[in-house]
Formats: C-alpha cells, sequence, structure tokens
C-alpha cells in the first residue's frame, strides 16, 4: 500500500490509466512507460514474463537493444511514482520478469473482480445487486484509452470490457426479476445499441418493453436487430429472442426471472440453448438437470468417476454423430456432479446457431479467470460443439486445474493423446431408453396407452435423441393426436418431418445439413453414396479408407478397422433424402430453364 500526505495511491485500469491520491487524478500521457505499466497492473500480483512486456511496449517491432531500453521505462515508472510517494519497490524485478503487488485498496480492477466475486455469495438479490452496482461504479470510461500498446488494446482491453458486460448483465437480470423494468430501460437501450451482436441485452431490452406496456415498441425492436444480424451476419437471433418474440405475440404473461446468485457473475456465460435438449449451464449457479433425460447409465458413472478425480488427467471427451446426445449428456453429467465444484460450473459453446465455429480468441475471452480466489474450490469448464482440436487445445491452459468437459463430433484423439483424459464415443440410444426419453417429455399415461406406436416412433426416430425430442414436441402440442398416428406421418417422409419450425436447432435437416456442408466435397459425396448402399453391404468396397475414417471422425459413420465400417440407418435415411431433395431441386431447375427458352423454329423458310 502506498501513502501520499495520508492518502492511499489507487491505479485506475478501469478508464485510462490513471494515478489517484486523494481528491487529484493524473492521467498519465501515452508513452512507452505507461504501457509497461498497463501490462503491469493487468496481471496484479503475477510474475509478468520480459517478453510479454516487451511486446507490450514495442508490439512487434523491439529494437535491438529492447531489453536494456526495457529497464529504462522501469527506472523512467519509479521517478514517476516518486512525485506521488509511491515505494520504488512497487515494481518488483524477479526472474523472467517483473511484478507489482496490488489489492483492493490499491488497484481498482481488484477491488472490482473482489466486488463481483463477494456479491455470488450475498444474503440474497438485494446486496447482490448492491454489490455489483458498485462494482460497476469503478468504470469511468473505455479502460485504457490512453495506452498506445496495439497488443493491449487487442487483446486486454476487450476482455476488461467482457467482464463488465458479464456484470452489467447479470445487474439486469436482477433488476428485470425486482419488476424495475422501467429503471433499467435507459441502461438497455444503451448496451443493446452498443453490442448489438450481444444478443442477451436485445432479449432483456425487449422483456423491460413489454413488460411497462410497450408491445409495439418491443417487436419492432426485435425485428430491428433480425435484420440487421440477417443483413450484417447472415444469422437468424438465437433462439432466446425467437421465444421472446413468440410470447409477445401470443401476449404471454413474461413472469420475472429466478433471481438465485451467481457465485462468479464475472465468469462467461455461454450462449443458450434450445428449451429441451439441455438446459444452459450457468457458472457458479445451479445447474439444471436435463428435461427427460434417460439412459447413458455407464456413461455417466464413468464421466463423474474421471472429472471428480483427486489425481490425474479430469478431461472427458464426449464424442458421437450430430443429434446423438452429446450435449444433453454433458450437461447431466455437470448437474450430478456440481457439488464437487464449489468453484463453479461455467460452459462455453465452441458452435454458432449457424453451425460455423467461434473463433479461438474469442472462445478463451468467455472462459473463467485460470486462477480463481483462493479458497473458491474446484471448477468444472463444459467446453461444447467442439470444432476440432485445433480449438480445444489453445484453450486447455487457460482453464487452469479445472476439470473440463468437451463434446464434440470429432474424436479429438489430439487432445487426449496430449493431454490425457477418456473419450465416450456416444451411440443410439437402447429401445427401453428411447421410450424413457419419450415416456419423460410425453408422459408416461400417455405412452402407455400405446405401447407398441411408441416403439414404432422411437424407430421411425432412429432412436437419435434429437429426432425423439422433436417428434414429443409435435405430441405435445397436438394433444389430440396418437403416438400412432404420429409414427406414421413421420415415416412418410423422416428427414423433412422431424423439425420444430420455431428453432433450427431443433430440425434435422438443418442440424444434419451443416455437418453435411462442413465436410469437403469428397466426404461429402462419398457419405451421399454410402447412403444407398445396403445396411449389410461392406461399406469399404468401393470407398478409399482415407475417406471412411474422414467420415468416422465427423461423426457420420461408425467404428472401422478391424472391424466394418457401419451408418447409423436413421443418417442413411437422410442421406437418401438429400440426394433425393436434391435431384428433384435440380430437375425443377431444369424445367424452368426450359420453359423459359425461347423458342426455335426448324421449319424451312
Amino acid at each position: 500500500m502506498s501513502r501520499h500526505g495520508g492518502s492511499i495511491i489507487r491505479f485506475q485500469l478501469l478508464g485510462p490509466l490513471s494515478i489517484a491520491h486523494g481528491p487529484e487524478t493524473v492521467v498519465l500521457k501515452p508513452s512507452k512507460p505507461t504501457s509497461l505499466l498497463a501490462a503491469l497492473l493487468l496481471h496484479p500480483g503475477a510474475v509478468v514474463s520480459t517478453s510479454y512486456l516487451l511486446r507490450a511496449v514495442w508490439d512487434e517491432e523491439p529494437p535491438a537493444t529492447a531489453r536494456a531500453a526495457l529497464q529504462t521505462c522501469v527506472l523512467r515508472l519509479r521517478r514517476l511514482f516518486a512525485k506521488y510517494g509511491i515505494s520504488a519497490t512497487t515494481i518488483e524485478a524477479v526472474p523472467g520478469g517483473y511484478r507489482m503487488h496490488n489489492d483492493t485498496e490499491t488497484l481498482d480492477l481488484v477491488l472490482f473482480r473482489t466486488l463481483t466475486s463477494r456479491a455470488g455469495s450475498a444474503a440474497g438479490p438485494g446486496e447482490e445487486l448492491y454489490r455489483l452496482r458498485e462494482a460497476l461504479s469503478l468504470w469511468h470510461g473505455q479502460p485504457l484509452a490512453n495506452v498506445a500498446s496495439n497488443m493491449l488494446q487487442q487483446d486486454a482491453v476487450p476482455a476488461l470490457e467482457q467482464e463488465r458486460l458479464r456484470v452489467l448483465e447479470r445487474v439486469c437480470d436482477l433488476e428485470l426479476a425486482a419488476g424495475n423494468c422501467h429503471q433499467v430501460l435507459v441502461d438497455l437501450y444503451e448496451s443493446a445499441r452498443r453490442h448489438p451482436v450481444r444478443e442477451r441485452f436485445t432479449e432483456q431490452l425487449i422483456e423491460a418493453l413489454y413488460r411497462t406496456g410497450r408491445q409495439a415498441e418491443a417487436l419492432a425492436e426485435y425485428r430491428t436487430v433480425r435484420d440487421r444480424l440477417r443483413d450484417e451476419l447472415g444469422i437468424d437471433p438465437g433462439p432466446g429472442l425467437r421465444r421472446l418474440e413468440l410470447a409477445i405475440l401470443r401476449a404471454e404473461d413474461l413472469a420475472p426471472a429466478p433471481t438465485e446468485p451467481a457465485r462468479a457473475v464475472t465468469t462467461a456465460e455461454a450462449p443458450a440453448l434450445p428449451a429441451g435438449p439441455a438446459a444452459t449451464a450457468r457458472p457458479g449457479r445451479t445447474v439444471l438437470p436435463v428435461p427427460a433425460f434417460a439412459g447413458r447409465e455407464s456413461d455417466r458413472r464413468a464421466m463423474a468417476a474421471r472429472l471428480t478425480a483427486a489425481d490425474g488427467p479430469r478431461l472427458v471427451v464426449v464424442s458421437g454423430a450430430p443429434g446423438i446426445g452429446k450435449t444433453a449428456l454433458a450437461h447431466q453429467t455437470a448437474h450430478e456432479v456440481q457439488e464437487a465444484f464449489p468453484g463453479g460450473v461455467s460452459t462455453v459453446r465452441l458452435t454458432r446457431p449457424d453451425g460455423t465455429a467461434v473463433a479461438v480468441e474469442d472462445a478463451a475471452r468467455l472462459l473463467p479467470d485460470p486462477d480463481p480466489e483462493p479458497g473458491a474450490g474446484r471448477r468444472l469448464i463444459v467446453l461444447d460443439g467442439a470444432a476440432g482440436a485445433w480449438q480445444v487445445l489453445p484453450l486447455l491452459p487457460a482453464t487452469g486445474d479445472a476439470s473440463v468437459l468437451v463434446t464434440s463430433r470429432r474424436g479429438l484423439a489430439a487432445v487426449v493423446a496430449t493431454h490425457g483424459g477418456a473419450v465416450h464415443r456416444l451411440d443410439v440410444l437402447r429401445p427401453a431408453e428411447a421410450y424413457g426419453l419419450l415416456a419423460g417429455l410425453v408422459g408416461a399415461e400417455r405412452l402407455a396407452a400405446e405401447p407398441a406406436a411408441a416403439g414404432r416412433l422411437a424407430t421411425v426416430c432412429g432412436h437419435f435423441p434429437l429426432a425423439l425430442r422433436i417428434a414429443a414436441g409435435r405430441l405435445l402440442t397436438r394433444p389430440g393426436l396418437s403416438v400412432a398416428d404420429c409414427a406414421a406421418w413421420l415415416a412418410e417422409d423422416p428427414p423433412a418431418r422431424l423439425a420444430l419450425a420455431e428453432d433450427a436447432r431443433l430440425s434435422v435437416p438443418e442440424v444434419l445439413g451443416q455437418a453435411l456442408d462442413a465436410l469437403a466435397p469428397e466426404p461429402r459425396e462419398a457419405f451421399l453414396r454410402l447412403g444407398a448402399r445396403a445396411a449389410d453391404e461392406d461399406l469399404s468396397v468401393q470407398e478409399s479408407e482415407a475417406v471412411l475414417e474422414q467420415l468416422v471422425e465427423e461423426g457420420l459413420l461408425e467404428d472401422g478397422p478391424p472391424g466394418p465400417y457401419r451408418l447409423h440407418d436413421f443418417l442413411r435415411i437422410y442421406a437418401r433424402w438429400h440426394v433425393r431433395t436434391r435431384e428433384t431441386a435440380a430437375a425443377a431447375t431444369s424445367a424452368a430453364a426450359a420453359a423459359a427458352a425461347p423458342v426455335v423454329s426448324t421449319a424451312p423458310h
């Protein structure tokens, strides 16, 4: 702690980098020492390596004498500190770099993180809201606005801003839950405008407008963000926004959200999953069970044992075909083991709604702090929907000593080969498990009245959890529809009819189509050819092993050497449907072109 004239000296990062002493605040001028100070303050109490500091001060072009110049920058900072009575030992030279010791009294960033951490253990939502508002009051502008380092502006500033936005989201959740819709509108208008792709702010704004009787404005806000997302990014709003629009159109009563405190509000939250397959695990909060989850008992036991092990690699990969229930299993397992992780459970989605992969640097910003508060306890991190090892390997060092649960269509052999762990390759549900899933969603009595039809329905769905949930959704929205009639109707064209219009993630054509589109042309055409083969044929005939292995890796083919390759019946049906649909579309295009072509007479003149 440093004092000057009886006043505590405070460094401020959450705005222009400045030094405050008493009533006076001095904003530092952009310079190399200022960049050096920012790099040190961003890692309070930690040793910051010389190589990192060199990049922070000189970006990609350090001079030949950079190490000597860095020492000169340190001396200049110490002279600056002397002007304010700050001890020269505040910057400590240690092997490999430098370190600054800061606490809640000397650095606003440490105080901000402490307040947000304590908010999670508040006695109630009122106390939590007070502490989070106090934390937000520490911000006074764009962080590091006067720091010239390109590296810090590109990496550190966005990460700091994400911390602030996560706290602001939680504050707005608490205000809405308390019914303070009018009071929070100003915050939400500004946040939704400044961060249009952060859909949670738009959801909160639309909810606040609707609950204050401004339905037309709420719908207009939805349509504005929908058009912006389509025009600028080529994507549709997420499930949360779409469900909110439907609720407003139906004039439903939006009850206040639950207000249980979050233990680690600064931890990243994943985008919300659609209702049904899994509840989103919010870090530090109760992880809800997956609705009507059925089966996978041996997988769950083995995964729980691995994740909660006292020693050894606590890494689990869940892989398998699209729609086979990887995310549901991960969230159900997280729910069952959450008491072993007092430090919280965090979920980071690595795939966008359109199926594209989240950039590694964006995913890294969503990870929780690898160095939590002392005594916080063990943590569990779920990395959901990994596109490949290239996306997971750079993130693992940032997870610290947390247990990590990864879901991916791929087996991620490179991940477990380098970090240890276990891979659970999922197959379709057994008939009894599929029946249990349907019974949990539709109701045991309704299925018990038509047990044979329930079995046929599960067969039509290929025992795929995704397809079973879609079928259950159709039955739930049509109480008069018999299970037999539903199974018969779906059997006429399963891939096309297994889709719920409200959510693209509950659509077999969308989910399997995204997986197919992600393939290179050669394995894509090979998959479609395999669909035309009989179930008992040797799939390795006429297809190269390299291409078949690519399909196995993408979750679209099973097994392989030394046994035969195997294509799930449901995927075989989808492949045939896709070929048929493509041929029909091509024929229609040719017919339309022929009809539009001018008629040329061949009669003699």
